[in-house]
């Protein structure tokens, strides 16, 4: 290095990163690539993957159940995954936030008690002693009908697990979206047991590293900041003096508009980020306002 020359600072691969496979991967990849933490495998059956980025050592794809216990007990350092298996599996980790996501929405899902439509319960506490429950989350199931008060036969689901009310069992604890597979197996919810958005959580020893930390903290600045820019355009317009006032009022703005004046103090430059969803009347409203020069431009990320 030459006399006067900036030392090159370089960060050495510290964070082993582990993500969901199955319904969550899709959702969870698009938010990494959208972060510009793009995951890169040889094919879709491979559980290893790379990130180009200097605070990922590396990164495995494992089934969401096993996340968190394997981040708890040190073999990775960060997961992605449903709070539903960190309650399942009571294991002891940091949550770093809620990411906003869900399988196909940005809703949380719902874990919840459902009996058949046509069966006379119609809350948890009309259930009788020794009902026969189904469900993929046991220890939820018996916690939760112990709080209850009700003696439960809870009997673990390997999957379609609405298919088995009545026939096999009287009632089921499963998660659901949207509700649309419960309502087609002729189901009712009768209590709900928990919400549960996808989180990304941390091994509690490798938290408590502040250069560790400091990298998890940097990465979450990166996903969070995709997620709040989901579903928002930024528009930038011009507009005269003598119509600002009626412009800014047509603007539904997160904060206080930007807004600077012209060369030559020929008017105003504005701009502000709006949802998408109302782009469709909020445009044609500016113009009529006075506003010129409408953009409307994509968001990649907003960070706070």
């Amino acid at each position: 290095m030459c006399p006067g020359d900036t030392p090159r600072t370089t960060v050495a691969p510290m964070l082993n990163l582990v993500l969901p496979k199955g319904s969550l991967e899709k959702a969870t990849f698009q938010l990494f690539s959208d972060a510009d933490l793009g995951i890169h495998r040889n094919s879709a059956v491979t559980y290893k993957a790379t990130i180009a980025d200097p605070r990922i050592a590396s990164v495995r794809i494992l089934r969401p159940q096993e996340i968190p216990v394997y981040v708890a007990d040190g073999l990775f350092d960060l997961g992605v995954c449903g709070r539903d298996w960190v309650e399942e599996t009571s294991s002891n980790v940091v949550s770093l936030g809620e990411m906003g996501y869900s399988k196909a929405t940005s809703n949380p899902i719902k874990m919840v008690v459902a009996v058949a439509g046509d069966a006379e319960w119609e809350k948890v506490a009309d259930l009788p002693q020794g009902v026969k429950v189904s469900t993929e989350y046991p220890e939820i199931t018996r916690r939760f009908f112990e709080q209850n008060g009700i003696e439960a036969d809870v009997r673990l689901s390997y999957g379609a697990t609405e298919a088995k009310v009545p026939d096999i069992v009287d009632c089921v604890v499963e998660i659901t979206e949207t509700g649309n597979a419960l309502r087609a197996a002729g189901l009712k919810v009768i209590d709900t047991i928990l919400h549960s958005y996808t989180e990304v959580v941390a091994n509690p020893a490798t938290y408590e590293v502040p250069e560790k930390r400091h990298a998890m903290e940097q990465i979450m600045t990166l996903l969070q900041g995709v997620l709040e820019a989901r579903g928002k355009v930024l528009v930038k317009l011009n507009v005269s003096t003598d119509d600002l006032d009626a412009v800014i009022a047509k603007l539904p703005a997160m904060k206080t508009p930007t807004v600077n004046e012209l060369y030559r103090r020929n008017g105003y430059a504005v701009e502000t980020v709006v949802p998408k969803n109302e782009i469709n009347i909020l445009i044609p409203a500016l113009k009529d306002a006075g506003a010129t020069d409408i953009l409307e431009l994509p968001l990649a990320k907003i960070v706070h």
